[in-house]
């Protein structure tokens, strides 16, 4: 146990570059208070101790804001940054150097019993608000995006965004786990597919109404009913009362600008 509080106690000078000394983060950081009073539960009820196991991780949760029931189990050098919030369930399996910020749920989904959390690899990255949900299994150096709600296992090596989870591979690509900013828009995304769907065929229907116009002026009197129709489409679209979905829309234009696509 005195081997795994040193890892979990030197992993935070490695990952946040706020500690400052060892005193500030032994008295002032809940995350590893959390963890420390955990691995005391975890060791009296594999030992039989009734009781005092609950009891202890209840006041851990009273104390730091982090609940981790006593039959989880969590690896050496885990950082629970923040930590407020943060829930892991009884069966749940931590790996080893996993990075989990505040607001993180590892549950089930429902009263089944025997294994029903998640188990996470070693070295994932579980953003702020991300939910891990069932029996799963996330591989190893996966990261979660923040707000991600993940309810299907994870290969190895991926990042994982969005409602529901959406898998994005980065093969091939180191990438510091404290860069939230460089996470992919899944959503952004697909939306920008659309919309430059969207302006690929008001092309198309330019071309279209040149043609026609090219056309009307070609024909007779004796089609003059069709040829005042025709004029009062191409009327229409010189007007500019169609209506159209383009870039420049301001909501669709502001969206894709928040999302740096």
């Amino acid at each position: 146990m005195l081997s795994t509080f040193i890892a979990d106690f030197r992993i935070i000078f490695e990952r946040d570059p706020a500690a400052r000394n060892w005193l500030e983060v032994l008295f002032c950081y809940p995350g590893l208070q959390a963890l420390l009073m955990h691995r005391i539960a975890r060791w009296m009820r594999n030992v039989g101790i009734p009781f005092l196991p609950r009891l202890t991780s209840h006041l851990a949760r009273f104390l730091t804001g982090v609940e981790i029931h006593p039959g989880a189990t969590i690896g050496k050098g885990v950082f629970i940054d923040h930590g407020m919030g943060v829930v892991i369930g009884e069966t749940a399996i931590v790996g080893d150097y996993a990075l989990i910020y505040q607001g993180v749920t590892l549950g089930g989904t429902g009263k089944e019993t025997g294994k029903r959390h998640p188990t996470l690899g070693e070295c994932v990255v579980v953003g702020a608000g991300a939910k891990v949900l069932g029996n799963l299994q996330i591989g190893d150096n996966v990261r979660i995006g923040a707000g991600s709600i993940v309810l299907r296992d994870v290969p190895s090596h991926c990042t994982v965004v969005g409602v529901p989870g959406r898998i994005v591979y980065r093969s091939g690509v180191k990438v510091d786990p404290l860069e939230h900013g460089s996470l992919p828009d899944a959503e952004a995304q697909a939306i920008r597919a659309l919309v430059d769907r969207i302006e690929q065929l008001e092309q198309q229907i330019e071309n279209l109404q040149e043609k026609q116009q090219s056309v009307s002026e070609k024909v007779t009197n004796v089609a003059f009913k069709e040829n005042h129709v025709a004029s009062h489409i191409l009327e229409t679209h010189a007007t500019g009362h169609h209506t159209q979905c383009r870039l420049e829309d301001k909501a669709i234009d502001e969206f894709l600008d928040g999302s740096g696509i």
